[in-house]
C-alpha cells in the first residue's frame, strides 16, 4: 500500500473516532444541563434518565479507545498524526469524568427532593451547570475546526467557573451558620458544586488538548485557579 492510501486510510479511521467523539459530547451535554434541571425540578425520573445514560457515555468511551488502539496497530502514525490519535484518547477520558460528575449529581437530587430548598442555591447551581455546557460545545467546535484560539478562550472561561463556586460555597456557609438545619441540604449542594467545578476542569483539559492538536504545545503557564475555598469535594458514590 502506498503512501497515499495509507493517509487515506488514516484519515477515514480519524473521521469514524472523531463521529464517536461528538456523539459523546453531546450525550455529556446532555446529561449536564440535565441533571442540573433535574435540581431544579426536584424530577426524579430526569435524574433518573442522567444516571442510566451514562452506560451510554462509558460505552461511546470504550469504542474510542478501541477504534484508537486499533488505529495505531495497523497505521502506526508517528508525529502529528500519532499526537491526534493520543489527543483523541485523552479528549474521551475527559468527557467520560464529566459523565461520572453529571451522574453523581443526579444521584443527590433524589436526596435533596426529600429536603426544604435553601435558598435560590439551585438557580445558581444550574447557571453554573449551563455555563460548563456552553464551554463544552466551544471545546467540541474547537477541535472539530482544529481552533486553538477558541480553545485558548474555553481555557480562560474556567476562571469564571471558578468564581461562580466560591460565591456559591460562601452562600452555602452563610446558610448553614443562619440555620443549622440547613447544614445538610447545604453539604449535598456544596458536593454538586464542587462536581460542576470538577466538570470545568475536564472541559478544560480538553480545550488544552486541542491546543496541543494544533500547535504541538500544550500550554506550560500554571492556570490561574480561583478556588479559594480549603475544603475539597471530590465526586460523590
Amino acid at each position: 500500500m502506498n503512501e497515499h492510501h495509507i493517509s487515506s486510510a488514516f484519515d477515514r479511521d480519524l473521521e469514524g473516532v472523531t463521529a464517536l467523539i461528538m456523539k459523546m459530547g453531546g450525550l455529556v451535554e446532555v446529561a449536564i444541563l440535565n441533571s442540573a434541571n433535574s435540581l431544579v425540578d426536584r424530577d426524579l425520573e430526569l435524574a433518573m434518565e442522567v444516571r442510566k445514560g451514562d452506560q451510554a457515555i462509558d460505552t461511546l468511551e470504550d469504542r474510542v479507545n478501541q477504534e484508537a488502539a486499533r488505529i495505531i496497530a495497523l497505521r502506526a502514525p508517528v508525529g502529528s498524526d500519532l499526537r491526534t490519535v493520543l489527543s483523541v484518547m485523552k479528549i474521551s477520558a475527559n468527557l467520560e469524568r464529566c459523565g461520572d460528575y453529571a451522574k453523581n449529581l443526579a444521584k443527590r437530587t433524589s436526596v435533596l427532593a426529600e429536603m426544604t430548598p435553601v435558598g435560590g442555591s439551585s438557580q445558581s447551581i444550574r447557571r453554573m451547570a449551563r455555563e460548563v455546557e456552553k464551554m463544552l460545545k466551544d471545546a467540541l467546535d474547537a477541535y472539530l475546526q482544529q481552533d486553538a484560539e477558541l480553545a485558548a478562550d474555553v481555557r480562560g472561561r474556567d476562571r469564571e467557573i471558578d468564581q461562580m463556586y466560591n460565591a456559591l460555597f460562601r452562600e452555602f456557609l452563610t446558610h448553614m451558620m443562619e440555620d443549622p438545619r440547613n447544614i445538610t441540604a447545604c453539604m449535598h449542594l456544596h458536593f454538586i458544586a464542587k462536581n460542576i467545578e470538577r466538570m470545568g476542569d475536564h472541559v478544560t483539559s480538553i480545550a488544552e488538548q486541542v491546543i496541543y492538536l494544533v500547535t504541538g504545545d500544550i500550554p506550560d503557564d500554571n492556570r490561574d485557579k480561583q478556588d479559594r475555598t480549603a475544603y475539597v469535594g471530590g465526586p460523590a458514590g
